[in-house]
């Protein structure tokens, strides 16, 4: 017997959603063959059979949210116990709670209406008895939304009273709670948001108020690396089977920067600084209403040509949602790219726990004064973000001089 279980698709996620299963009970199942889909706060994806046998049991159905490392289905290796378990009654998705002493409202709910972790403990939080709420999911199931309903209704005064400070907790439902929007008149679409949208909306909002955001920006002079690619990029796709971006230039000019300058490859934990030994990389991948950072991991250890797969596989797996939990964790630095688009350069906000994120601008040709005379050169804005907890400017420009160096005197061969 295996246990299909919900996986950990990124380092604070703490739940996933079954959106989709590919099979039903009794179906034959293949190892690595795609069996259900999920949504997280992270990114939505297949998740591949862990075992070749019949799906003997569904646990968790289509549009329940369940935490992390939770059994949603089960496959067994013969027909006949497969049929046993599916007439087996499923067991109960925790264990039942010791019926003496009674709980206070809170601790009920964990035995009330079906609803997420987050839900729950936004319950204790502000002393909300689910027993009395309605839920507008699924099968009554009580969301996010319902609950930050009831808080602003909490909130609304019936007749003016005197002003008063707001306390810490309003404070903090305000903050999660989405603004309330009056329908404007004329000519107008409302769609809701989808979930990947709500996911990043909350982690942008999160990180800023997290880290101390401050931006340098630097001008550097690619022409040596659109020199090289340019005149390599048929033959690296040819022989290869790659295709050559800028990107891999990039994420090594960085990585090599990254170990003079270990504070921008670092993190905040309390009143701990915690120093990644390894160089890890996030690329942003831009997908339909939204986007994910797959992880190059090790990318100090790859070749030129390595780095070139690493960074194709993982964008090619993420538009077609077959990332692994593993490729979205870990990274310790992150590169995002919006030149393609026509940018000059952004202010990108910090992927956390991390303290900077490097954009790239688009490259344009642009003349530019060279030993006293005017030449026409390949130029690129590079935006640092980084957290002004940890990264002073003088040590952010520092960095961003070092990897300005490097890109403006590539010599790496790349074949």
């Amino acid at each position: 017997m295996t246990d299909v279980i919900m996986p950990q698709m990124g380092e604070s996620i703490a739940e996933g959603t079954v959106t989709k299963w590919h099979k039903k009970a009794g179906d034959r199942v293949e190892r690595d063959e795609p069996l259900f889909e999920i949504s997280t706060d992270k990114v939505d994806t297949e998740i591949p059979s862990p075992a070749s046998g019949i799906l003997s049991e569904i646990r968790v159905g289509e549009g329940q949210t369940v935490p992390i490392n939770t059994v949603v289905a089960v496959i067994g290796e013969k027909v006949a116990e497969a049929r046993a378990d599916a007439a087996r009654p499923a067991p109960p998705s925790r264990p039942p709670a010791p019926s003496p002493p009674p709980a206070p409202p809170a601790a009920a709910s964990e035995r009330g209406p079906r609803s997420s972790p987050l839900v729950r403990k936004m319950a204790r939080e502000h002393k909300i008895d689910l027993l009395k709420l309605s839920g507008s999911g699924g099968g009554g199931r009580i969301t996010k939304e319902d609950v930050v309903k009831l808080l602003e209704s909490r909130q609304a005064p019936a007749s003016a009273p005197p002003p008063q400070m707001p306390s810490a907790a309003a404070v903090a439902a305000a903050a999660r709670a989405p603004a309330v929007v009056t329908t404007p008149p004329g000519r107008v679409e409302i769609a809701p948001m989808s979930g990947i949208r709500k996911s990043i909306a909350e982690r942008m909002v999160s990180s800023r108020k997290t880290s101390a955001h401050a931006t340098t920006v630097f001008e550097a002079d690619v022409s040596r690396i659109v020199q090289a690619r340019e005149s390599l990029k048929r033959t690296f796709e040819k022989e290869e089977g790659v295709k050559l971006t800028y990107t891999p230039f990039f994420i090594r000019a960085v990585t090599s920067a990254l170990k003079s300058f270990p504070a921008l490859n670092a993190s905040i934990e309390g009143d701990r600084i915690l120093y990644r030994k390894d160089y890890n990389i996030g690329v942003a991948v831009a997908l339909e209403g939204g986007l994910i950072v797959p992880v190059v991991h090790h990318a100090d250890e790859k070749s030129f040509l390595g780095l070139a797969r690493a960074v194709s596989d993982l964008a090619e797996r993420a538009r077609g949602k077959r990332l692994k939990p593993d490729e979205v964790q870990g990274g310790t630095f992150t590169l995002t790219n919006p030149g393609p688009y026509g940018s000059l350069f952004g202010t990108p906000i910090i992927n956390q726990p991390q303290v900077a994120i490097l954009g790239v601008g688009g490259i344009h040709k642009r003349p530019v004064v060279v030993n006293d005379a005017i030449a026409v050169r390949s130029m690129v804005y590079l935006a640092l973000s980084f957290d002004h907890r940890l990264v002073d400017g003088a040590l952010a420009d520092q960095f961003m001089a070092d990897v300005k160096t490097r890109l403006e005197g590539w010599d790496e061969k790349i074949l």
